[in-house]
């Protein structure tokens, strides 16, 4: 009976809110308090808030992704009436804070964890997308929109990870082409230029969606890709791999080395099977086979040109020293 009540009372209250438009979405906000000390504390659960943070936030953390800055933290008091995700159509959406609702559209899907969504009216931070019925499209960021399959991914699972098949890609008239591949993958069967045509024999219609498919797959699962490349057809079984970088993580397939750099080209992290490179916290990577370097976009694009490894020649203090990877 009580559940009962409960469901009545929660379906009341969202035909409500869709009777309000974003005017009670505006109200939902500023009464659960998901908008504190500019920063968004979205209530998901009677007693759980999602943040959008480059900072470890206080209280108990529940499950954090280091990809896409989301954490999941315990809140006592609660709210009776969480935001959801939205299911239904889609017929309109707004951006919205807890005083405003600019209405727009989304321009650009998020592409992985590299690209966030784009939308076609300025953004202001902290907000969310949502539809009249007050559910959840997406959370903005200042580097953009988090689009709901993602926020979706992280508040189901128990452990945060994303899997891999050694390929990042592009939109290109309404085709989908691979833009960089890793080398370090073992019998990585892709190259630069490949046209993805299917993905477990699911039609690929654009980047964004192919990369969900890959990210939010089973490590360790196989997986059948059909691509074009030269004009012929070519079909792969290719096993999806733990992905180490992303996000606001480093992203350059040396991380697959265990060698993570901020964006300075400095390294921040070392992992056990990286210390045969004997490298220190702070080394600096300046170039990639005697080319310079000076973002990890240029060092992605190079060493996917390299299948039988490279040279890299890191700075330390006033010496200069190489290490070669494959």
């Amino acid at each position: 009976m009580l559940r009962l009540f409960l469901t009545l009372t929660l379906l009341f209250f969202n035909l409500y809110a869709c009777k309000g438009g974003y005017n009670s979405c505006k109200a939902k906000i500023q009464d659960s308090k998901s908008i504190q000390n500019k920063q968004l504390y979205l209530i998901v659960k009677k007693h759980q808030r999602l943040l959008y943070s480059n900072k470890k936030p206080s209280g108990k953390i529940l499950k954090h992704d280091p990809y896409l800055s989301l954490y999941l933290v315990e809140d006592k008091k609660g709210f009776s009436y969480p935001f959801t995700i939205n299911n239904r159509l889609r017929l309109g959406v707004a951006v919205v804070d807890n005083k405003r609702a600019i209405e727009g559209k989304i321009l650009k899907r998020q592409i992985g964890l590299n690209e966030f969504a784009t939308f076609s009216e300025p953004l202001f931070f902290p907000s969310v997308v949502m539809t009249s019925c007050c559910s959840l499209e997406g959370i903005v960021t200042p580097k953009g929109i988090i689009e709901k399959e993602y926020i979706q991914h992280f508040l189901e699972v128990k452990k945060v990870s994303y899997a891999d098949i050694g390929i990042r890609i592009y939109d290109k008239k309404k085709l989908v082409f691979v833009k960089a591949i890793n080398p370090f993958i073992k019998g990585n069967p892709f190259k630069i230029g490949d046209c993805i045509i299917s993905f477990d024999g699911k039609k690929v219609r654009d980047a964004a969606d192919l990369m969900r498919w890959i990210l939010f797959s089973k490590i360790g699962s196989m997986h059948k890709v059909k691509l074009k490349r030269d004009g012929k057809m070519f079909s792969f079984s290719v096993k999806s791999q733990n992905r180490f970088g992303g996000g606001k993580l480093s992203d350059t397939f040396l991380e697959f080395l265990g060698i993570s750099f901020d964006k300075h080209l400095k390294v921040v992290k070392i992992a056990p099977k990286a210390r045969k490179y004997q490298l220190k916290i702070g080394d600096k990577l300046v170039q990639i086979n005697e080319q310079n370097i000076k973002n990890e976009q240029q060092i992605s694009k190079i060493i996917s040109q390299k299948k039988d490894g490279a040279y890299l020649l890191f700075e330390r203090y006033d010496f200069q020293f190489f290490v070669k990877v494959n």
